[in-house]
């Protein structure tokens, strides 16, 4: 079965002095998935309710950011196993989900 595993973060996370969706991405391709997606948010808010935004007028350099990754159930499942230890020592703001994904096309 197909699913869609979803990371939500800032920007501004790093880990080892690089963007954290980076090495989520990075990661992804080196366990060999079938892509991921980095998607750069406009406006958002998490745990803290903080509204963030990046409109070019103000001086707030944090925005949110989404990493999408689809392929089968287990090998998303075997990466996250590999990942977790990786987010659970951020120190806030990280959302990770994992739903069913139907795929209409791909070529």
């Amino acid at each position: 079965m197909k699913k869609i595993l979803r990371f939500y973060l800032s920007n501004t996370d790093t880990i080892r002095h690089e963007s954290l969706y980076e090495e989520i991405a990075h990661a992804a391709q080196r366990e060999q998935l079938a892509g991921a997606t980095v998607l750069q948010g406009i406006m958002g808010y998490g745990k803290a309710s903080k509204l963030r935004s990046n409109k070019f007028w103000e001086l707030n350099v944090k925005y949110p950011i989404v990493v999408e990754i689809i392929d089968d159930e287990e090998k998303l499942q075997a990466f996250l196993d590999k990942i977790l230890p990786t987010l659970k020592v951020q120190p806030k703001g990280i959302l990770v989900t994992m739903q069913p994904v139907d795929i209409v096309l791909c070529k």
